[in-house]
């Protein structure tokens, strides 16, 4: 039971990064209807940032660590929404009445340049950083075994309440964010009625890229150690978590992130850390094989 609390904490911590990574992709296909292939290297980019941002606030004399940290969230922030906007304007504005086919090939064109674009500034050998928060509390204990929580893990715990939660009111209280839900609903429709659906959708990819900076910083901060290629597999992983929640609902892709960090997260402890991937997509096929529009998902009616 001891060993399933801690597992519960590992898990949940896991989740929140990968909820946070999933959202970017289940927000672009809500109001477009395609999958960006290359989230998962906006996500590797916000890990590099904050790297740079830490170390570059450290050089000029910003060591301390409640000035350090919010310091380089916005810097991350900033620079990885850059490349989400770039993103959309380059790999998909100018395909936007192309096939479908077309810029989801272009968006895999651009996950590559991504990677090697990294790969070549920043060589492709794993980048470390030192541990910043190595406070840890023991919350229960007994003669053979202690549930511990560190310090890293209360900031993702409350760094991803706090992006949901502002997601959150942003969708629902704000005009921008209430266009965002027009355009999710009818995309044509909503150019009709003057909204100006191309700056929206350019919005929704800068959104989906604050996020992911989120979970690149967390990320980077969590597992110590970055390289050029790890946007690909967390990409693939967040994608699944999407889908396994329903892909183009938001709560969907958070209840996915969770579900898919708790699997992994169990499935190292109690079998094997190799089986863990076969484990997560074992569970995604079947969930489609019996709910095949996700656990929140709904299904769409096509008019014909």
């Amino acid at each position: 039971m001891q060993d399933f609390a801690q597992q519960l904490i590992n898990g949940l911590s896991l989740g929140s990064i990968y909820a946070l990574i999933a959202i970017g992709y289940t927000m672009v296909y809500g109001i477009i209807g395609l999958i960006n292939f290359a989230h998962g290297e906006v996500y590797m980019i916000g890990a590099y940032t904050s790297i740079v941002s830490l170390v570059g606030l450290g050089a000029f004399g910003v060591n301390t660590l409640p000035f350090l940290l919010p310091l380089a969230f916005v810097l991350t922030i900033v620079a990885t929404s850059g490349y989400g906007f770039m993103l959309e304007r380059i790999a998909y504005k100018p395909l936007r009445n192309s096939p479908r086919l077309v810029p989801l090939i272009s968006a895999i064109g651009m996950s590559i340049f991504l990677q090697q674009f990294v790969a070549v500034g920043q060589s492709g050998k794993d980048i470390a950083l030192q541990p910043i928060m190595k406070a840890r509390w023991e919350l229960f204990s007994g003669s053979n075994f202690s549930v511990n929580i560190s310090a890293l893990q209360i900031v993702i715990f409350l760094m991803t309440i706090i992006s949901m939660t502002a997601l959150h009111l942003f969708i629902q209280k704000s005009k921008i964010g209430k266009a965002c839900r027009a355009c999710s609903e009818d995309l044509q429709m909503a150019r009709l009625l003057g909204i100006h659906t191309d700056r929206i959708i350019s919005i929704t990819f800068i959104i989906g890229a604050i996020l992911a900076a989120v979970a690149g910083m967390l990320g980077a901060l969590y597992y110590g150690v970055v390289n050029p290629f790890m946007g690909f597999i967390a990409g693939i992983k967040a994608f699944t978590a999407a889908v396994l929640g329903g892909i183009g609902s938001i709560p969907g892709a958070m209840l996915g992130g969770f579900i898919l960090g708790l699997s992994e997260s169990f499935c190292g402890a109690y079998f094997s850390a190799e089986y863990k991937d076969v484990v997560s997509f074992s569970l995604l096929i079947l969930v489609l094989l019996f709910r095949p529009t996700g656990i929140l998902g709904k299904a769409e009616i096509e008019k014909v």
